[in-house]
């Protein structure tokens, strides 16, 4: 793929004169990752273009959700960016999961921290909020331990363009482990039988899960499997089928880190790690505090946590969502960290954590904008942030994981 050309596969199955294309002066990186431009008197979005260059987009016209939306995909550099590489992956451009492979890796970093920026931006308490540079990932391909495919066509294995929405069949993911490409090789068109499929791997293990069961008998690998193991900080965790764990290993492994050195624990804090899941941030600070509380909605995700604390005896967990049961806890918390998913909390989980008034907030979020929502209703009431740090967990894509601290 040449410097000076970004062309979906499906684009080439049409006439010239059936597309439509535009000439556009590309503007600033969008939440999501594509550079907002004018077309018309629309404001649209374009799919693998850098802020400030001029470029040749093919023009997407669809409906989603009952809206009709315009999108773009770059189709010609006329005007690159200093900051323009080749993408690595043969299939970048037909397959939308990687968005920013053709960005130099530390400008992705800093297209990351304004991505955090611009979310803060709109709320008065936090548009002058100090964010740190963007922690570098180590690795930033083969990175990840999770993968969730698409199955079409006879049992290939692939994903779907989320702008085009055509299947593009994978045989090697370049930001995948390399043990979930190996189990891509031995299963590709032979896996008709389902229409999608989840592989997990353990980065720090041999251990390997499939789902769902696969019967075909040309298989020759086990698939099926309820759950894997993987170490973390030297700790084995049992991680089932449903369970969440953090997909980049190295780097979640960082944030316990940054975690610990940003506290400076005294050993007889009662922290509370809301949205906890297999238990990844409370059995890691168990020996540095007095006690542990972990709330979990997914009965999965305790039941793994529970393989992992069979030596530790200052963890409790509960069951339920965060929202409900917060505030059935009796004990004074000194520590409370909260690290909801994408959608971030429940406004009821905000309204007791400010009841339970705890000396400190953590909170870990993988979306900037729900971040900036609840840290602003936080800080309005009294909190204040002392720490933004981001890590790239998600390296050639637009996501970033922020950690901040706050103080009562």
């Amino acid at each position: 793929m040449g410097i000076n050309k970004i062309i979906m596969n499906d684009t080439l199955r049409q006439n010239d004169s059936e597309k439509e294309y535009a000439i556009l002066r590309l503007g600033r990186i969008t939440r999501l990752g594509d550079c907002e431009a004018v077309l018309g008197k629309e404001n649209i979005r374009i799919f693998g273009g850098i802020p400030g260059e001029l470029v040749k987009a093919r023009i997407y016209r669809y409906r989603k959700n009952k809206e009709n939306v315009i999108s773009g995909i770059v189709d010609q550099i006329i005007e690159p960016s200093p900051y323009r590489i080749v993408a690595e992956c043969i299939y970048f451009g037909s397959c939308s999961g990687c968005q920013w492979q053709y960005i130099d890796y530390q400008y992705q970093l800093e297209l990351k921290k304004q991505i955090i920026l611009d979310a803060f931006q709109p709320y008065e308490f936090l548009k002058n909020t100090n964010i740190n540079n963007v922690i570098a990932s180590k690795k930033e391909f083969n990175y990840r331990n999770h993968a969730r495919f698409s199955i079409r066509f006879e049992g290939q294995i692939g994903f779907s363009n989320r702008i085009t929405r055509r299947f593009v069949k994978v045989d090697e993911c370049l930001i995948m482990d390399d043990k979930i490409n190996k189990t891509v090789s031995l299963l590709q068109n032979k896996v008709s039988e389902t229409t999608s499929m989840s592989v997990r791997v353990g980065v720090n293990t041999d251990n390997i899960l499939v789902q769902p069961k696969l019967t075909d008998s040309n298989i020759i690998i086990d698939t099926g499997q309820k759950f894997y193991v993987e170490k973390f900080h030297g700790k084995e965790f049992r991680i089932a089928s449903p369970s969440f764990f953090q997909v980049n290993i190295a780097q979640a492994e960082k944030m316990v880190e940054i975690i610990k050195s940003s506290l400076d624990f005294s050993g007889n804090e009662t922290l509370v790690d809301a949205y906890s899941g297999v238990g990844t941030f409370a059995i890691s600070l168990a020996s540095s505090v007095g006690k542990v509380i972990a709330i979990e909605e997914s009965a999965s995700a305790i039941k793994d946590a529970e393989f992992a604390v069979k030596d530790i005896d200052n963890i409790e967990f509960i069951l339920g969502k965060t929202e409900n049961m917060l505030s059935s806890i009796s004990d004074d918390i000194d520590i409370l960290i909260l690290d909801p998913s994408r959608k971030g909390c429940h406004p009821d989980t905000i309204e007791v954590v400010l009841e339970k008034s705890p000396k400190k907030i953590v909170y870990v979020s993988c979306d900037p904008v729900t971040l900036a929502r609840d840290l602003n209703m936080l800080v309005s009431e009294g909190y204040s942030i002392t720490y933004v740090q981001p890590l790239d967990m998600f390296p050639q894509t637009y996501h970033v994981e922020v950690i901040v601290i706050m103080d009562r």
